[in-house]
C-alpha cells in the first residue's frame, strides 16, 4: 500500500520528485522546505519553488528555521509518516528527526557518491571535467551525505553540458528514482549498502572569489570552469569600456584552436587564447543585461582580434 511522507525540499532541483511521489498516489502528510525570503527588483517575500508546487498540489506546508528544537521535532514525529523523502532542503536533520519516522529519512542526492558528498555536487562535478554524473537515493544518517546507498543511476556529462544542462537532467531522472526506490521500500525489497571508502570527494560551496574567469589556465579548465558556473552564479571577466571595464558573464563556451597570450582575442569572433590553445565564447551576459548569443552580442560592443582581455 501506498507511503505516508513528509517531503523535504526547496529549489526547483526539488520539484520533480515532489511531483512524482504525488502523482504515484503516496500518502504526502507534510511539505518542509525554506521560508520565503525577499527576492526581486521589488524585494518582496518570494515563496520556495516546493513551497508554490506544494500549495498547487493541495498539500500542507511548513517552513521552520530550524528542527533542532523540541517543539519542531514533535510537530515532525505527530504526522505519523512512515518515512521522509528529502532533496535539497538546506537544513540539517538532527538524529531526533531522523529517528521519527520508522523506515528513515531517504535523500536524493545529485552525485555518484562517495564522489561530490557536499554543497555542490552538480557543479563540482562539471568544473572537475568529469566524464559522467548521476543520482544517489541514499538512506540518512548523521554524516554529511554518508549514509548507505539504497539506488543510484548514472548518466554521461557531454562536452560542453553547462551546470544547468545536468541540474535539470538529473532532477527529472532523480524524481524518477526515488519513486523506484520508493516503490521497493513499500515492498520490503529495498537494499542497502555502505558507501565504499574509496573515491570520496567534497563539493565545497562556490565561492565568489572563485568564479572569476582565469585565461592562464588551460583552454580545456576554462572551459569546464565557465560551463560548471554556468548559468548561476556564472563565470566572468571584465572587458574594456568607454568609461570603466565591463563586467561579462560567459554562459556557453566551447574549445578552439589557436595560440596567443592568454586573455588575447584571436579573431572577430570572440575566441580567446587560454594558457595552452584557445576556447570560443557562445553565450555572453553582461551586468543588468539578458543572456545572448555571440552574435548578437558582438553587434551591441565594439571588440576586435588583438583586443586583451584582463
Amino acid at each position: 500500500m501506498p507511503l505516508r511522507l513528509i517531503f523535504m525540499g526547496t529549489p526547483d532541483f526539488a520539484v520533480p520528485t515532489l511531483i512524482e511521489l504525488a502523482g504515484a498516489g503516496h500518502e504526502i502528510a507534510a511539505v518542509y522546505t525554506r521560508a520565503p525570503k525577499p527576492a526581486g527588483r521589488g524585494m518582496g517575500l518570494q515563496e520556495t519553488p516546493v513551497a508554490r508546487e506544494a500549495k498547487r498540489l493541495g498539500l500542507k506546508v511548513l517552513t521552520p528555521k530550524t528542527l533542532r528544537t523540541e517543539d519542531a521535532q514533535a510537530e515532525f514525529a505527530a504526522f505519523g509518516a512512515d518515512a521522509a523523502v528529502v532533496v535539497a532542503y538546506g537544513l540539517i536533520l538532527p538524529k531526533p528527526i531522523l529517528d521519527a519516522v520508522p523506515l528513515g529519512c531517504f535523500n536524493l542526492h545529485a552525485s555518484l557518491l562517495p564522489r561530490w558528498r557536499g554543497a555542490a555536487p552538480i557543479n563540482r562535478a562539471v568544473m572537475a571535467g568529469d566524464a559522467e554524473s548521476g543520482v544517489t537515493v541514499m538512506k540518512m544518517d548523521e554524516g554529511l551525505d554518508t549514509g548507505g546507498m539504497a539506488m543510484m543511476e548514472r548518466m554521461p556529462i557531454g562536452p560542453d553540458m553547462t551546470a544547468g544542462d545536468l541540474h535539470d537532467r538529473l532532477a527529472a531522472i532523480g524524481g524518477d528514482l526515488m519513486h523506484r526506490a520508493l516503490g521497493a521500500l513499500e515492498r520490503g525489497s529495498l537494499q542497502i549498502v555502505p558507501q565504499p571508502d574509496d573515491g570520496v570527494t567534497y563539493a565545497e560551496k562556490i565561492s565568489k572569489a572563485e568564479t572569476r574567469i582565469d585565461w592562464s589556465r588551460p583552454a580545456r579548465d576554462v572551459h569546464n570552469h565557465i560551463r560548471g558556473l554556468s548559468p548561476f552564479p556564472g563565470a566572468w571577466f571584465e572587458m574594456p569600456g568607454e568609461k570603466r571595464p565591463v563586467r561579462v558573464k560567459v554562459l556557453r563556451s566551447t574549445l578552439a584552436s589557436g595560440e596567443g597570450a592568454p586573455g588575447i582575442l584571436l579573431d572577430d569572433n570572440l575566441t580567446v587564447a587560454c594558457g595552452d590553445d584557445a576556447i570560443r565564447l557562445l553565450e555572453l551576459q553582461r551586468a543588468g543585461g539578458k543572456p545572448m548569443k555571440a552574435d548578437e552580442f558582438l553587434r551591441g560592443i565594439s571588440v576586435r582580434r588583438g583586443t586583451q582581455l584582463p
